[in-house]
């Protein structure tokens, strides 16, 4: 199996002012593929059996070091950018309101926990909901991890590496995560992602 980069689901200008094509320029066409590149590399000679990119991502943790670094990196942003719609952000509607009023007690009180984690997020990394047991829960990942190898079932993520929004926010992380939530999030690929957890 080897990895492709994939078109982004909207056109680069399409997130602005909220997200810059200068910074999906970077973020996806030099960052995320170079991933890409480097994981195929790595796969060449990896022996590795998957039949999705999910199994992909689990064989090669197994395997953990670089492989794991790129392919890891390759799924998580590849599930990023179907978590940013033009038309996305505010409040959920759909089975996911519900489950985040059950697991949070608000939307409100959702939204400060997962800006607390991300920004919590020592260095570079993720800030996820996932599903675990039927219940939603707020998961921060280093590097290339991800919920998924832990058994749960993203949901939806935001990306805190530098490069996700340096160019757009310089140092404020915080900033970006709300604007991430209030302006951009797809609830609709949550819902979707629900549906199968």
């Amino acid at each position: 199996m080897s990895l492709e980069l994939p078109d982004l689901p909207f056109g680069k200008d399409a997130l602005e002012p909220h997200m810059s094509a200068n910074t999906l320029d970077f973020h996806h066409g030099k960052h995320h593929n170079a991933y890409v590149v480097k994981g195929n590399e790595l796969l060449e000679d990896a022996g590795l059996k998957a039949d999705s990119l999910e199994d992909l991502v689990i064989e090669a943790k197994k395997a953990g070091g670089p492989l794991f670094n790129n392919v890891g990196q390759h799924y998580n942003h590849s599930f990023f950018w179907n978590c940013l719609s033009p038309n996305g952000g505010g409040a959920p509607s759909g089975d996911i309101a519900a489950k985040i009023d059950e697991a949070f007690g608000s939307y409100d009180d959702f939204k400060k926990e997962f800006v607390a984690a991300g920004v919590g997020q020592f260095g570079s990394g993720w800030v996820w909901l996932a599903a675990e047991g039927g219940k939603l829960k707020i998961v921060k990942t280093a590097n290339a991890d991800t919920p998924l190898t832990d058994g749960m079932t993203p949901i939806l993520v935001a990306d805190v590496w530098e490069h996700a929004y340096y160019l757009d926010f310089q140092n404020r992380r915080p900033d970006f995560l709300s604007c991430f939530l209030d302006n951009l999030v797809n609830w609709d690929f949550a819902n979707e992602n629900l549906a199968k957890a």
